[in-house]
């Protein structure tokens, strides 16, 4: 059978191209697999006690996006995480500043930078998606909206946290926090309801001691943290730059849009970081990933990464995945 000309080709290609589409669709050869539910999937042995409450209001009947937002919640009120909310470290001048963002499978999200002075900065991006037409509010425009809201002030700066400060401020380590100790900054949490929702949410007090006003990956969209229903859900954890570089959570979705499960789809992401970031050896960046089926997975620069699954299968199991730069590849 001859190859079809230019002409032909261009007439077919849109049929082509709903085949490609249509790609994640059931066929008698390629049956789509039976879906798992519910999941919870979050980054971090902080994300156990967060699985935990996500798990609860899943295995209730809630929806994914209030499991998300309850689950990072507990991270954000426990004063012995230093990396989110109340246990936060300060920047370079001495505040707490707390960023979040949520997100969920039908495009909907809101998001808060820069906020000073309130524990729950997830409940406040929330309530930015909800009530405002706006996605992202941020320094003293967020602090305003949340008093405005409701949400009550608390100060942020814990007295074990002021003194890791001055510390700091006596030795003068220099700018960037060594990899895996004030550089997993991030909770991301990822979940999948009974009823085939799925949802994320992401809240950090950012890179101890970074210059005031720096905004990390955390609360972008596409960066710290990306959904798409039909495909499924990714966050990121690690140097935020580096992420930013790389839209690194729309870019995993995408990649498993494309048919690659989330471990995979994690791996490419890293390697897409790792082109953009020529200084990839000293910093970590580590995303995880959810499909509407409920596969998880992930992947990171270096070692020392880990995350938490909570499924009918996996009881908040910890998971080390493989790392281009470690031991585990």
């Amino acid at each position: 059978m001859p190859y079809p000309n230019r002409r032909d080709f261009l007439r077919q290609a849109p049929l082509f191209g709903v085949a490609g589409l249509a790609a994640g669709c059931a066929t008698a050869s390629n049956p789509e697999p039976e879906a798992v539910r519910p999941v919870v999937v979050s980054t971090w042995q902080h994300g156990q006690a967060a699985n935990a409450a996500a798990w609860e209001v899943l295995t209730s009947g809630g929806r994914a996006l209030d499991a998300a937002e309850a689950g990072v919640r507990v991270t954000e009120a426990d004063p012995a995480v230093r990396t989110v909310g109340l246990g936060g470290r300060p920047d370079r001048d001495g505040v707490v500043t707390l960023d979040a963002a949520l997100m969920d499978g039908s495009g909907r999200c809101g998001s808060v930078a820069a906020l000073e002075g309130f524990v729950h900065p997830i409940s406040v991006a929330r309530r930015v998606m909800e009530v405002t037409p706006h996605v992202m509010l941020v320094g003293d425009g967020a602090r305003d909206f949340a008093l405005a809201e409701g949400f009550t002030p608390t100060e942020l700066l814990l007295p074990e946290t002021r003194r890791e400060y001055q510390v700091w401020l006596r030795d003068n380590p220099g700018y960037r926090p060594p990899i895996n100790v004030e550089n997993h900054d991030t909770i991301g949490l990822l979940t999948l309801d009974r009823q085939g929702g799925l949802a994320a949410a992401c809240t950090t007090s950012g890179a101890a001691y970074k210059y005031h006003g720096r905004v990390g990956d955390s609360p972008l969209i596409g960066a710290g943290l990306y959904v798409d229903g039909e495909v499924g859900a990714a966050t990121a954890t690690g140097w935020g730059e580096a992420v930013i570089r790389a839209c690194g959570s729309f870019l995993v979705v995408e990649l498993m849009r494309q048919g690659h499960l989330p471990a995979e789809a994690c791996r490419l992401a890293v390697e897409r970081v790792i082109a953009k970031n020529p200084d990839y050896r000293e910093i970590q960046v580590g995303f995880i990933a959810l499909d509407r089926y409920g596969r998880s997975g992930g992947y990171c620069i270096q070692d020392g990464f880990d995350y938490a699954v909570y499924s009918p299968s996996q009881a908040n199991e910890m998971i080390v995945p493989p790392s281009k730069l470690g031991q585990h590849e």
